[in-house]
């Protein structure tokens, strides 16, 4: 298993890394893709950010570019959307120079991020919905697309309908799994802290979900993470 989506490197973990990677070998996780979050609001950006963020890109550990999108639920006002919509465009604008997939957050933003991706990516790098939250039929337009949809705990959720869907029509060759840990920890242990430990629930939960065994979602979606990030491949 491979989770593509877990926050290590926040104060939550601190000092527990080793413990942590230590646990992941024995359950079986081989990779974790920690994405990148500060700076994380356009507020706190440096003015020579996107050459930070290129020179970032040439390190052999970056697999990728994000996670990198717009926020609509927690920033409402319009000019500042205006302002992430233009940085967006320019972060896709360096992953395309530099071949790297991106990671999306989209947030209450559906519409203005599917119309950016689609415009700016070009169609020349694989792009990776986080966490997705859209309905079935937002999931087929991505698809459509040829882009990647990654789900998390929420898929485990009782009451998570429209991503369960999305679990079911998703083709293999274009999920993958990730927990966006700490966050959105799936059942059993709902509530508690999240780990990429707890990724195998959400294999588990997408292979019920489409009626076939654990084994085939944890080898399509190690697949599909090690074609899409190329790991060691720099």
């Amino acid at each position: 298993m491979i989770d593509t989506h877990a926050h290590l490197n926040i104060e939550n973990y601190e000092g527990r890394i080793d413990a942590i990677l230590a646990e992941l070998k024995a359950v079986g996780v081989e990779k974790v893709v920690i994405p990148g979050v500060v700076p994380k609001e356009f507020s706190d950006l440096p003015e020579n950010w996107a050459e930070i963020v290129e020179k970032y890109c040439d390190h052999p550990k970056i697999v990728a570019v994000g996670e990198i999108g717009l926020d609509y639920y927690w920033i409402k006002e319009q000019e500042n959307h205006e302002r992430q919509k233009e940085i967006f465009i320019k972060q896709i604008e360096i992953a395309k120079r530099k071949n790297l997939p991106v990671l999306i957050h989209d947030r209450e933003a559906h519409g203005d991020t599917f119309d950016i991706l689609k415009k700016y990516s070009e169609g020349k790098i694989p792009i990776v919905m986080h966490c997705f939250s859209g309905s079935p039929e937002f999931a087929q337009r991505c698809l459509r697309e040829g882009w990647y949809l990654a789900l998390g705990g929420v898929v485990t959720f009782k009451n998570a309908k429209k991503t369960k869907e999305v679990a079911k029509i998703t083709p293999l060759d274009r999920l993958l799994l990730e927990t966006d840990s700490p966050y959105l920890t799936p059942v059993p242990h709902r509530g508690e802290e999240n780990s990429p430990v707890y990724v195998k629930f959400v294999a588990e939960e997408i292979a019920k979900l489409r009626e076939i065994s654990f084994e085939e979602v944890d080898e399509a979606t190690t697949a599909n993470a090690k074609k899409i990030f190329n790991f060691g491949e720099k």
